[in-house]
């Protein structure tokens, strides 16, 4: 199974970003592969619509969970109907500790 996590940078060290659409980053964790990857968040420039644009990314990508602190009122409904699960987290976790407790 594949978990996107919102990313501040393009390192284990980077922050979880708050953000969900607008996060700069999206690392994606392979639960069986146990590896993981960086991309650009395609809606992070976007002039609007920022999470849908987000949300179609991840999906094309086959991820089947998100962790971010927050999640916009337009993409929780979205997500619920892909069956895509949402996890809220807060505080500044850096990604490689957010690994670290999916891999448990």
């Amino acid at each position: 199974m594949k978990t996107a996590i919102s990313a501040s940078g393009d390192s284990k060290e980077s922050l979880m970003d708050k953000r969900f659409g607008r996060c700069p980053y999206f690392c994606i964790y392979d639960d069986e592969s146990k590896g993981y990857s960086f991309h650009k968040n395609p809606g992070f420039e976007a002039q609007e619509g920022a999470g849908p644009v987000a949300v179609q990314f991840l999906v094309n990508e086959g991820v089947q969970k998100i962790v971010a602190a927050e999640f916009g009122g337009k993409v929780k409904p979205v997500l619920e109907q892909l069956q895509i699960q949402m996890i809220m987290m807060q505080g500044d976790r850096t990604i490689e500790d957010l690994i670290n407790q999916l891999k448990k």
